[in-house]
């Protein structure tokens, strides 16, 4: 499984009240190896996606969003991603961003190792680890 990363800006916005991650809708960008994300970006616009021509809906569903102890956590359903009518990719990048805030503000990207092409009909899907969630606060 890939490594999740958080944007530096991120914590900033939790702070600000930029996110209501328990509401907002997240989505998906994916970025090929050229174009990779880097932890000083803050917002949508400040990446290169790749052409959604041929992509399903990048749209996250929030499983959970909660806090147990003082600890919270962020759950999300897997995301299965699926060419149709043609190839989507190439990728290598999955970043995760907040749909709903005004500037589309990135929550954080998973780096995949290498560049991924999916052919029509073929899918792929993030997981989203359901167990430790997308990511925690303490």
């Amino acid at each position: 499984m890939a490594t999740f990363n958080k944007f530096n800006s991120f914590v900033e916005a939790l702070a600000e009240k930029v996110h209501n991650l328990g509401s907002d809708q997240l989505k998906v960008a994916l970025c090929a190896a050229a174009n990779a994300p880097v932890a000083g970006n803050s917002q949508l616009s400040h990446l290169t996606e790749i052409s959604y021509t041929n992509c399903s809906s990048r749209d996250v569903t929030t499983a959970s969003s909660a806090q147990t102890s003082g600890t919270y956590k962020l759950t999300c359903n897997d995301l299965v991603l699926t060419a149709s009518g043609g190839t989507v990719g190439p990728f290598r990048y999955v970043v995760l961003y907040n749909d709903t805030a005004g500037n589309k503000e990135l929550i954080g990207w998973y780096d995949y190792g290498q560049e991924i092409t999916l052919q029509n009909g073929e899918t792929f899907t993030i997981d989203f680890d359901g167990t430790n969630g997308v990511l925690t606060l303490v």
